[in-house]
């Protein structure tokens, strides 16, 4: 299997060097091996970087990828890991979409207040926020 600069890997995952170089000092990537001076990886890297990269678009903390990929390393269930994060991602991605939702509704009803300036129509806006809270 040859081996592959940095550049070459940052290139094919479609990221900059700079980002690899991050991954690695907080430990999401493994150092690699070193010749003269020159990172040097193997192609598997690049399955690693695809599943940042994917876990990312999820909505994933480099903190938990981290967390995600050490227990791999330790011989721990994977799935059983990636079950309990994927279930608090998902609590997080609810409140996140009711968030968003109680914000389309208030910002409907403040286009449709109907006041003549703009005092009373954050004054509607607010109303109807309170009211939503409770």
């Amino acid at each position: 299997m040859s081996e592959l600069t940095i550049s070459q890997i940052a290139q094919q995952a479609g990221i900059r060097p700079s980002t690899i170089r991050y991954y690695e000092s907080i430990n999401v990537l493994p150092e690699p091996r070193r010749v003269s001076g020159q990172r040097r990886y193997d192609e598997t890297i690049l399955e690693r970087l695809a599943f940042i990269q994917v876990t990312q678009k999820l909505g994933f903390s480099l903190t938990e990828i981290q967390q995600l990929l050490q227990s791999h390393n330790e011989d721990a269930q994977l799935s059983e890991q990636w079950q309990n994060i994927a279930q608090q991602k998902l609590v997080q991605v609810e409140l996140l979409l009711q968030r968003a939702s109680n914000v389309k509704q208030l910002l409907s009803q403040g286009l449709q207040c109907g006041c003549s300036n703009l005092l009373d129509c954050i004054q509607c806006v607010l109303l109807n926020c309170n009211s939503a809270q409770r």
